[in-house]
This record gives C-alpha cells, sequence and structure tokens, in this order.
C-alpha cells in the first residue's frame, strides 16, 4: 500500500481538495529511507542557510533552496515542500522535520504546518459530503468503520481504487463454503457434520494421532462442524475481514487470518492434546479481536454508527460461537474414545488479534518494521510457535499419553 499515489478523479469533490496537501504527506511518508548520503547533501545545504545551526530557516529560505536545487527530487516530493513553505504560519522550516518527512518518519508538526496554514484545509468532515454516488458512499462507510483518524480517513477514501479488490476474504470464504457442501453431499449430512462417523476420516482435518502430517495444522479451517458453524464464521469474517481487506490490503489481513490459524491449531495441540480440530474460527477470531480492541483504544476517534450497541452484538455472536465449541467438545462423541472437535482454537485466534493485529491496524499507512511493538510480537510469536513444535515432537511420548486411534 506504500507505493500508491492518490488517484486524480474526474469529479472534484470538496473532500479531495481539502485534504489534498495532507493526502500528500501520508504519500511522502510511504516513501523509501533516503540513503544517508543523500540526507548529509541536503543537511549541508540546509546548513548554509542557517549558520547559526539553529535547526530552522525562514519559509523564504527554504523556498530558494527548493528552488535552486529541486530538481534533484522526486517532482511530487518538491510540489509537497513547496506547498509546506507557502502554508507554514510559522514562517520557519525545522530541519529535523524535513528529514523525518523525507526518511518515512511520522511528524505531528509537519503534518501541523499543512493543516494549520493558510489555506482553507479539512474543513469539512468526509461525512458531511453530500451529493456521493453508491461506491463513494460504500468507500466512505468502510472509512469510518476502521479508522480513527479523519485525515487517514480522506486519505484512504480519496486514494482507494478498488484495484485489487478484497480477494482473499472473499476467496478464503468460498473455498470453505465449497468444501462444506462437498461433505455434505458426500456424508448426506449438513447439520452437525462433526457427529457423522466417517467425518474425520478426511485427510484435512487435524487429529492428535496424524499432527505429523504439517499440512493440518492449517487446512482444518475448509472443514465445519455444521451449517450453523459455518453460517457464523462466514458472516463475521465478511461482515469484519472485508472492509478491513480494503483499509489495510490482503497481504496484512491475511497474515492475521493464517497467524491466527496456526496459533489455533498448535493451541489445541499444546492445551488440549486428545481432540481435532475444525473451522476457521482462529482466523475468524484473530481479526474480529483485533477489531474490537482497536474500536476501543481509539474509542473517541472511532466514528461508527452506533459502536456500543454493535460491540456488543458482536461479543454475543463471539460467545454464542464460543459456547456452542465449547459444549460440542463435552458432548458424548460419536466416535469414541476420540472427542468432538476443541475450541481452544478460538482463543488461539483471540491471543494473535490483540497483539500481532492490534499492531497492524494502528499503523494505517506505516512501515510496520518501523513499530517497536511489531517486532516484540513478532518474537513472542514465533516463540510460541517453536514451543509448540518441540511439545508436538517430544511432549506426547514424555507424557506417556493415551491418544484415540487415527481414523
Amino acid at each position: 500500500m506504500g507505493d500508491r499515489r492518490p488517484e486524480t478523479h474526474t469529479s472534484s469533490s470538496p473532500a479531495v481538495a481539502a485534504s489534498s496537501e495532507a493526502e500528500e504527506i501520508e504519500v511522502l511518508e510511504s516513501e523509501d529511507v533516503l540513503p544517508m548520503a543523500t540526507e548529509d547533501h541536503w543537511k549541508a545545504l540546509f546548513d548554509q542557510f542557517d549558520p547559526e545551526s539553529t535547526g530552522y530557516i525562514s519559509t523564504e529560505k527554504f523556498r530558494n533552496l527548493l528552488q535552486r536545487h529541486g530538481s534533484e527530487l522526486d517532482p511530487h516530493k518538491l510540489e509537497v515542500l513547496l506547498a509546506l513553505a507557502d502554508n507554514n504560519s510559522d514562517g520557519k522550516i525545522c530541519y529535523q522535520d524535513f528529514v523525518n518527512l523525507m526518511s518515512n518518519k511520522r511528524s505531528n508538526s509537519f503534518r501541523q504546518a499543512i493543516l494549520q496554514g493558510n489555506r482553507r484545509l479539512c474543513s469539512k468532515a468526509l461525512l458531511e459530503e453530500s451529493g456521493l454516488s453508491l461506491s463513494q458512499r460504500l468507500i466512505r462507510h468502510v472509512a469510518y468503520e476502521t479508522l480513527p483518524r479523519e485525515i487517514d480517513r480522506k486519505w484512504y477514501y480519496d486514494s482507494y481504487t478498488c484495484c485489487p479488490p478484497p480477494w482473499f476474504m472473499i476467496a478464503i470464504t468460498i473455498v470453505e463454503v465449497a468444501f462444506f457442501l462437498y461433505n455434505g453431499v458426500v456424508l448426506d449430512r449438513f447439520v452437525l457434520q462433526v457427529t457423522h462417523p466417517l467425518y474425520l476420516k478426511n485427510s484435512l482435518v487435524y487429529h492428535p494421532q496424524l499432527r505429523a502430517q504439517a499440512w493440518r495444522y492449517l487446512t482444518y479451517i475448509f472443514m465445519h462442524a455444521g451449517i450453523e458453524h459455518l453460517g457464523l464464521n462466514v458472516a463475521l469474517q465478511l461482515l469484519v475481514g472485508v472492509p478491513l481487506e480494503m483499509v489495510h490490503g490482503a497481504a496484512k489481513i491475511g497474515f492475521v487470518y493464517i497467524a491466527g490459524v496456526v496459533a489455533g491449531s498448535l493451541a489445541v495441540s499444546v492445551a488440549d492434546m486428545t481432540a481435532p480440530v475444525v473451522g476457521s474460527s482462529g482466523g475468524v477470531y484473530a481479526l474480529i479481536s483485533a477489531h474490537l480492541a482497536n474500536i476501543v483504544m481509539n474509542w473517541s476517534g472511532m466514528k461508527c454508527q452506533f459502536k456500543l450497541l454493535r460491540m456488543a452484538l458482536a461479543l454475543i455472536c463471539m460467545s454464542f460461537e464460543f459456547g456452542r465449541a465449547v459444549w460440542l467438545r463435552f458432548h458424548p462423541s460419536a466416535y469414541p474414545p476420540c472427542p468432538h472437535p476443541s475450541f481452544v482454537a478460538h482463543l488461539g485466534g483471540v491471543l494473535v488479534g490483540i497483539t500481532l493485529g492490534v499492531v497492524i491496524l494502528r499503523n494505517y499507512e506505516q512501515r510496520l518494521q518501523d513499530q517497536s511493538l511489531w517486532w516484540i510480537f513478532i518474537f513472542i510469536y514465533v516463540v510460541f510457535v517453536l514451543f509448540a513444535i518441540f511439545w508436538n515432537v517430544f511432549a506426547y511420548n514424555l507424557l506417556d499419553l493415551k491418544l484415540p486411534p487415527p481414523p
């Protein structure tokens, strides 16, 4: 997402004009870091206009600097820097702000220099725009559902092109539904498929006796306990996952989803060692818990309608699904001595959501590798995965655990 540029629209809406400079700041923030030699070069030029090394030069001198050496910059960057010189109400430009902006670091003072300048910027909230088409209203709705800052919402609204579309969540949902329908026909059962004696014979299900088959730690998401299980998971991942993917992209949302899926099956292999696993609840709960946590942490900035009521509704749905999974786990099994599928995968997904997921959702259009929390949670996740692998290799034999026979 970092390589995007604002698209040129045939119709100039007030929101586009009002937030153009704010958008350009976000574009510059997503540029690659300048090589040190380039930074030193600009520092030397900057010092020529700052003989006392105060770190500031007047906007007039800054404009002269850009006019003399602007050919060395990308034209888009030059345009935004000239706008900064025009709009800075303090009459001074800070070199550190200049370097931060050019080297992909967030700069609130740089942003404020634009937003508080002489031009009438961001004077009208995106929500107040009228005369929008259906697709524009949809994009605006998604922006208010997922982003807590108005400047980010306007940047997203003006730059989103639906290319590529939110393909990951749609594709994963289609595949899950297709596998469910196929199994329903084969087993001649659509409600509580999991109670069919042949259900666990499917090569996609995670089974503790077959834990050496590594693909099962991921492919179990294509098997669901029944239409009641599939229906709720599909509804939640489409209602929450698609808007999140529209804003943050398939790579980031897909990472959270898959990380939740893998963490879910590994958590079962550690905490509920005799149980199989089915369903996409690990990935779904990772996305939903990340989204809900992001709303709570940015409560005043989130402008989605009826957010308290909708959060309560989401928590009720999650609790219902989790309660169903707990009930099924301890319900008399249709294939003793193997129990019904575990509910622990839900908890693994939640833990991924409130760690890795929150970091991703909180850092719209920013480089994750610059966030210390990102590396901390990545480290914790990798340690957990390595521990779970070690556990699966050695703990089952050391504990002399009696596992159910293979299906």
